[in-house]
């Protein structure tokens, strides 16, 4: 993957007309991209997977959200889909997945990037896989959960790889369904590939791993050499859309321990009900027990075009702010409150302008910073920065900063403060008191 000289940046035409419906949100800045499958933030530069060859990933300065910027972009061969891009520390991660079944794709896989100067990435290391290669992945600063296909398997499955060594990756583990692993005798009791794991997200020593139609599984990694399956939970069928995303939330909530999950959209061919977004509680790991959901009726957007239903939420969770903002293709972005697991309702909402040669928006990825800018990237086409409002996210953000603790008013200080009403009181107060006490020496 080669960086695009700077007279060579690829961007888009300016975006129609201003239909954007937005509530507790405020836009702070747009830019005009190609469509993105991910959005990463670190240290001042936003990083843009992209839905399309030839571009890889984009590097954008977003240093003034108001002005976002483009300052390199990774160029990916026609075969190739590199829409997922993540940083830890110095690092960016993508990956490298089969684009459309070309026939001529040779290099399934994943890439490492120093980013140390974000405008030059250099490349530190590419990991071949196998099949049509890498669609999802997450990474901490020890190691990479990767969504790949491997040689035995049928279908992705979860390989760990530890990173102790960025140059040379190591892989300590893999985990799959019970069916996956053709190779060492097991037999899949589905059709294809529809049982798959699709995106393993860690807390702690927990991975939630979305598995498409076989919904999602909660693994033991607390030796991560011997992932441990918890439990599977699989409401597909009756509900027909595939598990994208499941994602434990790192304190309780209610005293409960809470796993969200979504599922995704796949078709223009709407559904009732539509994809929507699970509440589940794991607080008993062996039985996983969803409690309540959040969809968002086809009524609440005007154009409904295309894929309408959830996709993702985001994955940046920050103590005391129990809101998720959720990407939801022609519905936008939506961010909805768990503070009450039972009955999450919705605090706001962003659906932008349809980008060039677009139908609808296609909202399909969210990256909140603790700050409380929200950053959206639509499939099709532009980045929007976001900041929240006064609603229920932006009082959790506020609160998150805890007002100095301040000294006791010194006398003088309240006398100040008291008024010049006051002030004659305290002076008629103590001339009183003088007059009694020299009485009593009389």
């Amino acid at each position: 993957m080669a960086a695009i000289p700077q007279s060579s940046l690829l961007v888009a035409a300016p975006a129609r007309g201003d239909r954007v419906l937005i509530k507790n949100f405020r836009r702070v800045g747009h830019l005009d991209i190609p469509g993105g499958g991910q959005v990463y933030v670190k240290g001042g530069y936003a990083y843009v997977g992209h839905m399309a060859p030839p571009l890889g990933t984009s590097v954008v300065d977003i240093s003034d959200p108001r002005a976002p910027k483009v300052v390199a972009q990774l160029r990916i061969p026609e075969t190739t889909h590199c829409h997922k891009a993540r940083v830890v520390g110095d690092l960016l991660f993508v990956n490298y997945e089969q684009y459309r079944n070309n026939p001529a794709f040779d290099k399934p896989g994943w890439v490492i990037y120093d980013v140390s100067r974000p405008a030059s990435p250099r490349q530190v290391a590419f990991v071949h896989t196998h099949g049509v290669g890498v669609h999802r992945f997450s990474v901490d600063e020890g190691h990479a959960y990767i969504t790949t296909e491997v040689e035995g398997y049928l279908g992705a499955i979860t390989v760990i790889y530890d990173l102790a060594s960025p140059a040379k990756p190591r892989e300590v583990s893999r985990w799959w369904l019970p069916g996956q692993w053709t190779a060492g005798g097991e037999t899949p009791t589905w059709e294809g590939k529809r049982h798959r794991t699709h995106h393993a997200l860690r807390c702690g020593d927990r991975l939630a791993i979305g598995c498409w139609y076989g919904g999602l599984a909660l693994v033991d990694i607390s030796d991560i050499a011997r992932p441990r399956t918890l439990s599977y939970l699989d409401w597909s069928p009756p509900y027909l859309a595939p598990t994208h995303t499941a994602m434990k939330i790192p304190w309780k909530i209610r005293e409960r321990d809470i796993l969200v999950a979504t599922d995704e959209h796949i078709t223009d061919a709407h559904t009732d009900p539509s994809p929507f977004f699970w509440v589940v509680d794991i607080s008993d790991e062996s039985k996983l027990i969803p409690v309540a959901n959040h969809i968002v009726p086809e009524s609440a957007v005007k154009n409904t075009t295309g894929r309408f239903g959830s996709h993702q939420p985001q994955e940046q969770l920050y103590p005391g702010d129990n809101v998720i903002h959720v990407t939801w293709f022609s519905g936008g972005l939506r961010a909805i409150d768990i503070s009450d697991p039972y009955l999450p309702r919705e605090v706001g909402h962003f659906v932008p302008d349809p980008g060039p040669g677009a139908k609808s928006a296609q909202s399909n990825d969210v990256y909140v910073q603790p700050d409380g800018l929200v950053f959206v990237i639509d499939r099709i086409n532009g980045l929007d920065i976001l900041e929240r409002g006064a609603g229920p996210g932006g009082a959790a953000k506020k609160a998150r900063a805890k007002p100095a603790a301040r000294r006791p008013a010194s006398a003088r200080a309240r006398r100040a403060a008291a008024g010049p009403k006051a002030k004659a009181r305290g002076r008629a107060a103590k001339r009183a008191a003088r007059r009694g006490r020299a009485g009593r020496r009389r």
